[in-house]
């Protein structure tokens, strides 16, 4: 009898402890099929928030050409936290700015430093360089290191050594801070994490608000994250002159503002929602931007630097805790940092047409924090500590008032 009874009671045990571990396995963007249909998209336009300038189609970083967003989103655990078991509220976003095909062909690019209590690594030599060579990452601020580490591993296994035979990288990976909803001690995000994120970067539509990277984030005291928009960019130097067409994308990580800066569209939202999550000022936001115009590194800096007015128009004054740091990039000029040649050929659009660029950024920022605000659920994190996200029906009665004086 005890012969029959010891093989099924070890089936039990086995098939509890698979239970418990599955229950533990943290989910992993995207989101199982059942998840993503019982939620709806709804962006911060079809709210009726009146923006200034032309999106690009999809609104997004991934309306310029190449560029591709992965990421991998870590949900698990709720209730008190346990350091090292959770709850886990985190993840990895990644950004290839010509796409997987052309890994190892760096883009001019500039980098600026709105208010420095924050972390991006590699940001020296794209400032010394002018280079912006690999990926983007963005994760949470405990987890820069590992996600550094794995981004140079991952670029060793998918890319060629340079033309000193070694594989030399100083990856760009930023962060802002999720201790408040995720066990950020807990160190979760592994280097099997940061991969998935950067294999599974793609072009087209992206997914906004709890997820990668931005998954455990609070923005203006709502559930915050990630955000994206994008602009339509006309130049000409005169009526007669043929029009040249370029995009303007932005990518965000909001984790910033207290609840009554919040302005959207001119409206002072933050000041007609009660609540509140912190005693003061805290967060931080990294912004990429990404173009197809042809720009130096300097110019780029410039542009990078117009994500300043963009946030502030929602608000911020990026207080002495913020991390706001930005990066911006062009898709232009292929193969330029090649040293096969001693001189290459460039384009770049002059410094005197470059309004309408700026133009489109700060129009572009705006956008992808409010849309990181719209495009969003409420969560309930480590301590059962709970943001709730920005109401839509209260947004949109709030909102009809600026739209008839449009």
């Amino acid at each position: 009898m005890d012969k029959e009874i010891k093989p099924i009671a070890f089936l039990v045990l086995s098939l509890a402890f698979v239970i418990h571990i599955s229950a533990r396995e943290p989910i992993k963007s995207p989101p199982p099929v059942k998840q993503l249909a019982e939620v709806k998209v709804v962006r911060a336009r079809d709210l009726g928030v009146p923006f200034d300038g032309t999106p690009g189609k999809l609104n997004s970083i991934t309306d310029v050409p190449g560029v591709e967003v992965g990421y991998t989103t870590l949900i698990s655990g709720e209730g008190k936290l346990e350091v090292g078991k959770g709850p886990v509220r985190t993840g990895v976003t990644a950004i290839i700015p010509r796409g997987h095909d052309s890994l190892n062909d760096p883009v001019y690019a500039g980098y600026f430093s709105l208010n420095g209590n924050g972390e991006m690594t590699g940001s020296a030599w794209v400032d010394e360089s002018g280079f912006l060579e690999g990926p983007i990452v963005i994760t949470n601020t405990h987890s820069v290191g590992v996600a550094r580490d794995a981004v140079i591993a991952w670029r060793i296994k998918h890319g060629a050594p340079d033309t000193t035979g070694y594989w030399w990288s100083l990856p760009v990976v930023a962060e802002t801070w999720d201790g408040w909803l995720n066990d950020i001690n807990g160190f979760h995000v592994k280097p099997e994490d940061v991969f998935h994120a950067l294999d599974t970067a793609h072009g087209g539509a992206i997914e906004e608000g709890s997820v990668g990277g931005g998954t455990g984030m609070i923005c203006y005291e709502f559930k915050g994250g990630n955000g994206t928009a994008s602009r339509q960019i006309n130049i000409r130097t005169s009526k007669d002159a043929p029009l040249r067409s370029f995009v303007v994308g932005v990518f965000l990580q909001a984790n910033l503002g207290r609840r009554s800066q919040l302005v959207i569209a001119g409206v002072p939202v933050g000041k007609e929602i009660s609540g509140e999550v912190y005693k003061q000022e805290s967060g931080s936001c990294i912004a990429i931007v990404a173009t197809d115009a042809p720009l130096l590194p300097n110019q780029l800096k410039r542009l990078a630097r117009r994500v300043s007015l963009g946030l502030a128009r929602t608000g911020t004054v990026s207080g002495n805790g913020s991390g706001d740091l930005f990066i911006a990039f062009s898709t232009a000029n292929p193969n330029v940092a090649n040293p096969d040649q001693v001189t290459h050929t460039v384009q770049t659009i002059p410094n005197d047409l470059m309004d309408p660029l700026f133009t489109g950024v700060v129009q572009a920022t705006e956008e992808a924090v409010v849309n990181a605000l719209v495009d969003n659920q409420s969560m309930t994190g480590r301590d059962n500590h709970y943001v709730g996200a920005l109401p839509h029906d209260r947004l949109r009665e709030l909102m009809k008032p600026s739209r008839s004086t449009r």
